[in-house]
């Protein structure tokens, strides 16, 4: 870490000193006893921790317990060494937020990490740590898995906690895992950590046998559905579509059976339906944040694009709520059909390479006019002049498939299968039948031992032993 951080700035606080008692004391006998870990700095809250979900006004707030998720990673016999950067809120698919700056994409310095656990993926990917935490409530796993060569895995809805820090993430959008170099460490971290915590809003169907079995099974013929076509967005990078040519390629020549075949989403209607549960979800939490700091917070104490959601969260009624959340459970019942007739739906994770840093950030003019509603509060002005489809537009375009299984609840992943000539990594995204994220193990088991990854890193980036 202390090698390699300055040059891609995952790590944005280190936690050496108690790390270095708990390496000295017992350890629970779990299965990653003594692996050193880095927790994504949102909802992996540790007693006495600063916790800052990316934000400055939470920087220095220590908070006074451990979240769940972080008491079963301690019972694994992870010791925690820090934790990683991310955007404000969990908000975007990059990482470049001004409390700690922006996450370097190991495999060029010059591109985005991706989000929101771009500094886990970027740890992971420059063999900081072997597994670090991340969550995914629109893509937050899958998105910087792919930009950084990575593997990264949404689990089931309701298959990891999220209490009792958090009563539930975005309506159950989103889940908590790990990112890892292989398919082993995320299955096995998976059979750590599963499970609802007391009270759980959501119960993920029970799991047959340990995910780390599935690794070594073989998946049988799969019938495998694939789509070039974006669901939220305009159009797709060629050397995203070679590489999902070239993974179709793959998967014929392991004997599964591969048909072009998509479900149904309108971009439109979903797009606005899923900004809609996440600008409600993002005005509460600011007002959440005033309970933290002792403090009425402000929109000025945020980042442009946190404010944008925040005022049109302003603007809601709850029948609005109700209707979108309404429509995108509606949604997922049509795309749950499509999955009686295949096991698997393939696609690019994201639409393009990773992107140079700042490309995806607001425009100078949308910056202006958003500070400039802030002040007015008028947020009736973002809906006047929609400038929220403009912003997100520029952000579900990024990640255009994502987001459909964070809505449906299904498990997906983002495989690291493709480079294209500059040597930058291009994920391909598998997801699942609802609770079977052992269909998923099986088949990412066999795609790494036909196409090995783990040895590929970034130049300048030495691997792990």
């Amino acid at each position: 870490i202390e090698t390699h951080n300055p040059k891609i700035n995952a790590v944005i606080h280190k936690m050496y000193d108690k790390a270095r008692k708990v390496a000295e004391s017992k350890l629970p006998e779990g299965s990653f006893m003594g692996v050193p870990f880095l927790l994504k700095d949102a909802t992996d809250t540790v007693e006495g921790e600063p916790t800052s979900s990316g934000t400055s006004i939470l920087r220095n707030i220590p908070r006074l317990r451990d979240n769940e998720i972080v008491q079963r990673y301690r019972a694994a016999g992870l010791i925690f060494v820090g934790k990683t950067n991310l955007p404000e809120f969990c908000l975007l698919p990059y990482t470049e937020p001004k409390a700690f700056g922006p996450t370097y994409n190991p495999w060029d310095l010059t591109r985005t990490a991706g989000g929101s656990s771009g500094g886990s993926a970027a740890a992971v990917a420059a063999c900081l740590v072997p597994l670090a935490g991340g969550n995914d409530g629109g893509g937050s796993i899958r998105t910087p898995a792919s930009c950084c060569g990575v593997f990264g895995l949404k689990p089931t809805r309701g298959r990891t906690p999220s209490g009792p820090e958090v009563g539930d993430l975005w309506r159950g959008f989103a889940q908590e895992h790990v990112l890892t170099r292989s398919v082993r460490d995320s299955a096995a971290m998976l059979d750590a950590i599963a499970g609802p915590d007391v009270g759980a809003p959501y119960w993920a169907p029970p799991i047959e046998r340990p995910y780390l079995q599935e690794v070594t099974a073989e998946p049988g013929r799969l019938r495998v559905a694939f789509t070039s076509h974006p669901f939220l967005g305009k159009d797709v990078h060629e050397d995203c579509k070679k590489g999902l040519e070239a993974t179709v390629r793959l998967l014929e020549q392991l004997g599964h059976e591969v048909v072009e075949a998509a479900p149904k989403v309108d971009k439109e209607a979903f797009s606005l339906a899923f900004l809609t549960i996440i600008a409600a979800e993002t005005r509460a939490e600011i007002d959440s944040v005033s309970s933290l700091v002792g403090r009425k917070a402000s929109l000025a104490d945020f980042e442009t694009e946190t404010r944008a959601m925040a005022l049109l969260g302003n603007t809601l009624t709850a029948g609005e709520y109700a209707k979108a959340l309404n429509y995108l459970y509606a949604s997922a019942r049509a795309i749950g059909r499509f999955f009686e007739d295949y096991d698997v739906l393939l696609t690019p994770t994201l639409s393009q390479p990773p992107v140079p840093i700042g490309s995806l950030q607001p425009s100078r003019v949308e910056h202006f006019l958003i500070g400039l509603q802030s002040r007015l509060n008028a947020a009736w002005l973002m809906k006047a002049f929609h400038m929220i489809n403009a912003l997100a537009d520029k952000t579900l375009g990024f990640m255009p498939c994502t987001p459909v299984s964070n809505v449906t609840g299904q498990p997906a992943m983002s495989v690291p299968l493709y480079w294209n000539k500059s040597n930058l990594p291009i994920g391909m995204h598998f997801v699942g039948r609802f609770g079977n994220e052992a269909t998923l193990f099986r088949l990412a088991g066999q795609l790494e031992r036909a196409q090995p990854w783990f040895d590929h890193t970034p130049p300048g980036f030495s691997a792990l032993g």
